[in-house]
């Protein structure tokens, strides 16, 4: 017998984005959708597929799920994003998973979408996150950004990828670049004493031919070499914030 989980989508205006995901998981047994009060559509969607809607006030990422996660229902847990997508493969996969689960958590490999394109490198390849997990088992670590998750047991690996479209255009790629920049220097702030040229010139330098040459993204042609620039640059703001933030204090 297959054990049932709750399936958690944070939200924030996401009526563009959340019936296909909602499509995906409606074989679940509960889904819990956490948003942090939208102003469009989202909520009268999700509410064709849940009655179990909760508001809270975002702060980051890891400290929005840590909130929802206890909240689950079931012992597995399963949080998505309403711009992911679970193709059928993986559902199958997820559901067959639970029948006989032998680890606390379990990763899940994504393909990554920007620009209309899958990008297969610019540091995007073997992305693999935890996204199904024991509720009572595993927590986020308190970071702004990139925060892993802390289990107390085993953690397993799930073959099938899920899709994320993260950026539905330029525009959107540079202010959650700006946003995660702003978070990345209270993560670094406490680590990083003084901020020299060498914050603001090498180490964005470095990001650019990380992305760009090690990482492999001149493979995905303009898209790579657009990536690559964009994450030198929210490592140059990063830099820039610690800078504005002490300078404020």
């Amino acid at each position: 017998m297959r054990a049932a989980v709750t399936v958690i989508i944070t939200t924030y205006n996401e009526s563009l984005n959340i019936r296909a995901i909602l499509e995906n998981v409606k074989w679940a047994e509960e889904i819990m959708i956490v948003d942090s009060f939208s102003t469009d559509d989202t909520l009268d969607i999700a509410r064709e597929y849940t009655d179990f809607i909760v508001q809270h006030e975002y702060i980051n990422a890891a400290a929005q799920k840590n909130w929802a996660i206890p909240q689950a229902t079931h012992d597995w847990v399963l949080i998505m994003d309403a711009d992911e997508r679970l193709p059928a493969e993986l559902q199958a996969e997820i559901q067959q998973t639970l029948e006989a689960p032998d680890k606390s958590a379990y990763r899940l490999r994504l393909h990554n979408y920007f620009m209309g394109k899958r990008v297969r490198y610019s540091g995007w390849q073997n992305d693999t996150v935890v996204r199904l997990f024991k509720r009572d088992e595993c927590r986020y670590e308190e970071k702004y950004v990139h925060a892993d998750m802390i289990t107390q047991g085993e953690i397993g690996e799930l073959q099938h990828p899920y899709l994320h479209y993260t950026y539905r255009d330029m525009a959107h790629f540079l202010a959650k670049m700006e946003r995660y920049a702003r978070w990345s220097a209270i993560d670094y702030a406490p680590k990083t004493p003084r901020v020299t040229l060498y914050h603001l010139w090498v180490k964005p330098a470095f990001r650019f031919f990380k992305h760009y040459f090690l990482k492999l993204g001149f493979l995905d042609g303009k898209v790579g070499f657009v990536i690559s620039k964009i994450m030198a640059w929210g490592v140059f703001l990063r830099y820039i914030n610690i800078i504005e933030q002490r300078n404020n204090i």
